[in-house]
């Protein structure tokens, strides 16, 4: 009698597991959801009528420049932020961590560097989520298995200062952003332009690269640390390597394939391989 209790019991806890897990549900992506809402009001800069020309850019070094030109900015509309969204990322926390297929969600705003981004996986058929952050100059990670049980939680001064240069590398996905004060460019070359962002008492920089289409084909930088779960700190060259260019209904040239790298000694750790899904603007 006792053992068929305990199994009922099981049986009621597997149910509820079962629907807890297939509803659309979690707290950590209704934070994401809440936040991102809120911080499309606090970053309104542009009016629906404001558009790019060219004299936004005329002091800017020729490849951004060029980058502007090419990719048919001038003359659409200024947009206050950025949602990019990816789906079926390939995608590792680190070179001995498992590796997922995520879909990734991502917000970049113009007014000030913020920066909001979802992961959305499972691990064994259980739910995974991640949520990615910067505000008001604090950045963090989150990793959240079951929508309820943490596994990790990474603050501190090193993720303030990697998740200000990632948004610092995907500014060129937000031009809008390139006309604040807090990003200043310099030439190094033709095809290669050093750029610097700073906000909140920190300055990260690196160095954005063209192809001979003025199309931008990387970003690297020295000002990024690999950040363990466990709170170790590495510093590790890192890239951003954009792919793939299409000109989109709205005639806009953009990538559509996106890695994130780690730039090891004994390799390229590809952790981040995606294909971005869609674009849109606000």
């Amino acid at each position: 009698m006792k053992m068929k209790i305990v199994l009922v019991i099981i049986a009621i806890v597997l149910l509820l597991l079962i629907i807890w897990f297939s509803i659309p549900y979690s707290p950590l992506k209704a934070g994401f959801e809440k936040d991102t809402e809120r911080l499309l009001t606090e970053n309104r800069l542009y009016a629906d009528d404001e558009v790019f020309t060219a004299a936004d850019f005329e002091d800017f070094p020729a490849a951004v420049r060029k980058y502007i030109e090419n990719s048919g900015y001038i003359g659409k509309r200024k947009m206050n932020f950025v949602r990019i969204e990816y789906r079926d990322v390939g995608f590792c926390q680190g070179r001995n961590g498992p590796k997922l297929t995520i879909d990734y969600t991502q917000y970049d705003y113009a007014a000030k560097p913020d920066r909001m981004a979802l992961i959305e996986s499972s691990m064994f058929g259980i739910p995974f989520q991640g949520y990615d952050y910067y505000h008001d100059g604090r950045g963090g990670m989150k990793g959240v298995i079951a929508k309820l049980f943490t596994l990790f939680d990474q603050t501190g001064e090193e993720m303030d200062r990697a998740c200000l240069v990632t948004f610092l590398a995907e500014s060129m996905f937000v031009p809008t952003a390139l006309l604040q004060d807090y990003i200043v460019f310099e030439e190094i070359s033709e095809y290669r332009v050093k750029a610097a962002i700073t906000a909140y008492g920190q300055t990260v920089s690196g160095i954005f690269t063209f192809n001979e289409d003025y199309e931008m084909v990387s970003f690297s930088t020295n000002d990024r640390a690999v950040v363990g779960t466990d709170g170790t700190v590495e510093y590790v060259p890192w890239s951003a390597v954009c792919s793939n260019y299409e000109i989109g209904a709205d005639g806009i040239n953009r990538p559509t394939g996106f890695q994130a790298i780690w730039n090891y000694e004994d390799e390229d750790f590809v952790y981040f391989d995606g294909i971005i899904s869609s674009i849109t603007y606000g």
